[in-house]
């Protein structure tokens, strides 16, 4: 279907026509709005960059969409939060409940309200960190930055990144354990 400027105009036209149910169809699997829009426009951006020719625009966008959301969802769960947590552990922690609750979809109200209160003490307890500490959290878990990316930014070794990570991962597992078993009555 691409043929140079023709086959832009031919495809913008088919993105144009299935806009709506896409956009429906990916802010259905996306629980936050601004990840649905960044989907959609990543997806048609990968569509005006195709090489080969494209058939079926509407099929080859729902699947790149299918595809990005897998990936999206991958990449956050690359470095979990749990998997900082030290092995000496006798297992009654609760970071996976923390974890789901944090970035899972609410299907009550009360999980939304429960997830709304775990952000708000997650911002605090974040604030409370020294500043190399809450950087290398924000920006490696809620911000998708890897351990490279962050030292060659910053200057520092992947090492000292580490060290710095795992030092802010300790202090919010504790501060996050006590508010999440006072919000839960475990």
């Amino acid at each position: 279907m691409k043929t140079g400027a023709a086959g832009d105009s031919l495809l913008m036209s088919a993105l144009h026509a299935c806009r709506t149910r896409l956009k429906a169809f990916i802010r259905g699997r996306s629980a936050v709005r601004e990840d649905a829009d960044d989907i959609f426009q990543e997806i048609t951006v990968q569509l005006m960059n195709v090489e080969q020719p494209v058939e079926n625009v509407a099929a080859w966008l729902f699947r790149a969409a299918r595809n990005e959301m897998t990936d999206r969802a991958r990449k956050k769960r690359e470095v979990p939060l749990p998997g900082y947590f030290s092995a000496d552990d006798d297992g009654d922690f609760a970071e996976d409940e923390i974890a789901e609750t944090l970035f899972g979809i609410p299907q009550t109200p009360e999980e939304e309200y429960l997830k709304t209160l775990m952000w708000e003490e997650l911002e605090n307890a974040l604030s409370e960190l020294p500043s190399p500490q809450r950087e290398v959290f924000e920006k490696t878990e809620l911000q998708g930055y890897s351990m490279k990316t962050l030292a060659e930014e910053n200057g520092v070794s992947v090492q000292t990144l580490l060290s710095r990570k795992h030092k802010a991962v300790l202090y919010l597992r504790t501060r996050l354990r006590d508010i999440y078993d006072a919000l839960t009555g475990e």
